[in-house]
């Protein structure tokens, strides 16, 4: 898509107006599995609205296209971009009893020197409810007044994996405390897709930092200059983010919080306990430093199954009802010195991988 705000986005709906009722369809469900109703979801979701007016008043002009578009109401839209609050809001609330929300995504970053290309990369398990696949795309966004990004995301949704003509790449983790739940910050998706706007990755940790955020998240950042950098927040301000450096030009991320969460605490032990297994296999499986890892190791980390069906390899776990099962809906690698990203359709075990080169769409 391509075009000022307004017309690329609702470019945007058109072209995946089928995609985007698959996933407002799925959130429906997805909320009435959390006991919130698709009423009390958008209600909640108008709660964030003031903020993002406030703080990123042009995302605002984005979704309103993204639902002229695709046909749905303005308020449907809003609402699946605020997904993650709702799902937080609704686990914070039922704690110690909450049933357990899906674990978003095992993840690395490496220095130039610790991989064979030479090249900073990201890679990325993004493990979600298997009904939602279908409805996953890859957006290309040309745009006249700011660098060009590609994002991998859910259709509707304003930004996920994403890849910037800036030289940016950026992965996600999701992460839940005792303090999510709040209406009176930014959501989390319309944060990831402020940080497609960012130059490098010390201005995305700005970005991170000045904005009022609602949900915590965890950001994992590589630049085409070879820094790489880990953000973990929870709700708030600059207080609330906590930087992690890269030890022997490596950093490893799961579903839980490597610091203390100030004024607060982890529920990841309640929500999304399969996190720690997985960031152990994960560290072990790419934590030597003895040679630079290849390619083809990067991607066997990612199909690891210790601990399946909530491993590594995510893979839907038959004991569960259908609408709660979840698997890695993609498998990806980006590599923002060569402006590629690499994915695979589902679990990388049993799906192809798959290069896009963006080199000359970034220029």
């Amino acid at each position: 898509m391509s075009g000022d705000s307004a017309t690329r986005s609702e470019q945007y709906g058109h072209l995946a107006a089928t995609q985007i009722a698959i996933i407002r369809d799925g959130y429906e469900r997805a909320f009435a599995a959390q006991g919130v109703s698709w009423a009390e979801a958008t209600a909640q979701a108008r709660g964030y609205l003031p903020a993002i007016e406030t703080h990123l008043p042009d995302l605002v002009t984005e979704l309103r296209g993204i639902a002229t578009g695709s046909g749905l109401g303005f308020d449907e839209i809003l609402t699946i971009n605020c997904r993650t609050e709702i799902l937080h809001r609704a686990t914070v609330a039922s704690v110690p009893t909450s049933t357990r929300i899906p674990g978003e995504c095992s993840s690395f970053a490496f220095e130039g020197d610790r991989v064979s290309t030479g090249a900073a990369v990201i890679g990325q398990n993004w493990d979600w409810l298997a009904f939602l696949q279908p409805g996953t795309v890859i957006l290309e966004v040309e745009r006249p007044d700011l660098p060009n990004y590609v994002t991998l995301v859910e259709a509707g949704l304003l930004g996920k994996i994403t890849l910037t003509a800036s030289g940016l790449a950026l992965g996600l983790n999701t992460l839940v405390t005792s303090l999510d739940g709040r209406a009176d910050g930014v959501p989390f998706h319309c944060v990831i897709r402020a940080l497609a706007d960012s130059p490098h990755v010390a201005a995305a940790l700005e970005t991170v930092s000045r904005l009022p955020r609602a949900s915590s998240g965890n950001y994992l950042l590589a630049g085409s200059d070879g820094a790489i950098l880990n953000l973990e927040t929870s709700p708030g301000g600059p207080r609330n983010v906590r930087p992690q450096v890269a030890r022997d030009g490596a950093l490893f991320h799961t579903n839980h919080f490597l610091d203390r969460v100030p004024d607060g605490f982890d529920l990841a032990p309640v929500g999304m306990s399969d996190s720690f297994v997985r960031f152990g296999r994960i560290e072990r499986r790419l934590g030597s430093t003895a040679v630079p890892h290849p390619d083809a190791a990067l991607r066997v980390a990612l199909t690891d199954h210790v601990a399946a069906p909530n491993s590594v390899c995510c893979h839907p776990d038959p004991s569960s009802p259908e609408g709660a099962q979840w698997k890695t809906i993609a498998s990806t690698i980006l590599t923002p010195e060569t402006a590629t990203l690499e994915y695979t359709a589902g679990p990388p075990c049993e799906s192809t991988w798959n290069r896009l080169d963006y080199a000359a769409f970034f220029t």
